[in-house]
């Protein structure tokens, strides 16, 4: 056994909660390494937020907080407690990160990018004398007595630590390493696990239409999901993509997008105007075509629609788009009033892994303490981050469950 190879806590898995759990560890004085399997460090933490890091959200409120993760949320309670989002707040502030909020209390870097983010980690790994190991992949654990003994990696090195956290995420976003490998290390030690399904992510569209908007984003508009027994609704932004819809109210309502589908079909009704009631859109429609009325219909929709969607909303009425405005009738002007409050899309299938921000399922949570993040079943094992059963809404709640299981994971295991 090599002296170099021997440490006080083995962190496998270089994203945030990882390199949280390695900080918090080495400034209680532990000797770390953290083994990362891509060859840099914190590769999906650049992608957040459209690569600007929506760091956490700036719910204080502890009992709304955990509001935000569904019947989970309890399990959050210590650990938010120990290390919530104004801790996460002082923790940038203190490293010279400072933060700003914006709508729906997100915080993000003043520097609107994620690299300054991933810069705090890697000059405070430095300074806690972290062992780094990049392009390095573990291969299996050797466990005995409950206890993992040491972890081999796939160049047959063989590491040894007192105690261990598995932070490797699960399968979203394989492209940056989150490949479901912990899950299944985690099933070969007896570890109870959830099955995984992808959670924040974009929804497929039968309609070929949607392909012809492609890059539109749309602001300040509502959807209503719908299905024989359920029905949700979200306001915010969307964006069509070549496949369907994605964008924050689309990525939010996904996961329950996925269980309706299990069950019938889903429909999503998407409102362009959701400030105006029928009656005041109907008002605002006949405003604009006595002011447009001898344009052609196809040249009169420039106050209500974007350009690149002004054609397939023409073709959607059936309307002739060289008719006058003026010949409109009073049916036809109803039938656009109704595709501007009821744009009927029928959604195919939620979008894989491939695509998905996190992932529902993981290692169950009855086998975590939540006060440590210690494993019930592996006497010196810890977890932080996406690996765990638990996901939230977008709006820096997923990174706010990786910095706190990973504080609370560093600290326990130096204990």
């Amino acid at each position: 056994m090599e002296k170099e190879n021997i440490f006080d806590v083995a962190v496998i898995g270089g994203g945030p909660g990882g390199m949280m759990a390695a900080v918090r560890a080495s400034e209680l004085g532990a000797k770390v390494i953290l083994l990362e399997k891509n060859k840099k460090l914190g590769r999906k933490l650049l992608l957040t937020g459209n690569g600007r890091c929506n760091i956490t959200n700036a719910d204080f409120d502890l009992k709304d907080l955990v509001s935000h993760y569904g019947k989970s949320g309890k399990f959050l309670f210590p650990l938010f407690s120990k290390f919530g989002p104004k801790d996460v707040i002082d923790f940038f502030e203190r490293e010279k990160l400072k933060t700003k909020i914006e709508r729906g209390k997100r915080v993000f870097p003043k520097s609107n990018k994620a690299e300054s983010v991933l810069n705090v980690f890697l000059r405070s790994l430095r300074r806690g004398e972290v062992v780094v190991l990049c392009d390095s992949k573990v291969h299996r654990f050797s466990v005995k007595d409950n206890k993992i003994k040491k972890i081999i990696l796939n160049n047959k090195k063989e590491i040894f630590a007192k105690n261990y956290i598995i932070a490797t995420g699960g399968f979203a976003y394989p492209i940056t390493g989150s490949t479901g490998d912990g899950i299944r290390w985690m099933k070969a030690v007896g570890h109870k696990t959830e099955e995984e399904r992808p959670v924040l992510v974009p929804l497929k569209i039968k309609e070929t239409w949607v392909k012809e908007l492609q890059g539109l984003g749309l602001k300040n508009v509502e959807i209503e999901v719908v299905s024989k027994k359920k029905k949700i609704k979200r306001f915010g932004e969307l964006l069509f993509t070549h496949y369907g819809v994605t964008g924050p109210i689309i990525l939010d309502a996904s996961k329950e997008v996925g269980e309706m589908l299990k069950k019938e079909e889903v429909k999503i009704f998407l409102d362009l105007k959701p400030a105006l009631d029928y009656k005041k859109l109907d008002e605002r429609l006949q405003r604009d075509f006595q002011k447009y009325s001898n344009k052609l219909f196809k040249n009169g929709l420039d106050d209500l629609l974007p350009a690149k969607m002004i054609p397939v909303v023409v073709k959607m009425t059936s309307i002739e788009e060289k008719k006058k405005i003026n010949e409109i009738t009073k049916e036809e002007r109803r039938v656009l009033l109704n595709l501007l409050k009821k744009l009927e899309m029928t959604v195919d299938s939620l979008m894989g892994f491939d695509l998905a921000i996190t992932n529902y399922g993981g290692v169950s949570l009855e086998e975590i303490d939540n006060k440590t993040m210690k494993s019930k079943k592996i006497n010196n094992l810890f977890f932080a981050g996406e690996i765990i059963n638990i996901d939230g809404p977008t709006g820096g709640f997923n990174l706010q469950l990786c910095w706190s299981t990973g504080y609370v994971a560093g600290e326990n295991a130096v204990k």
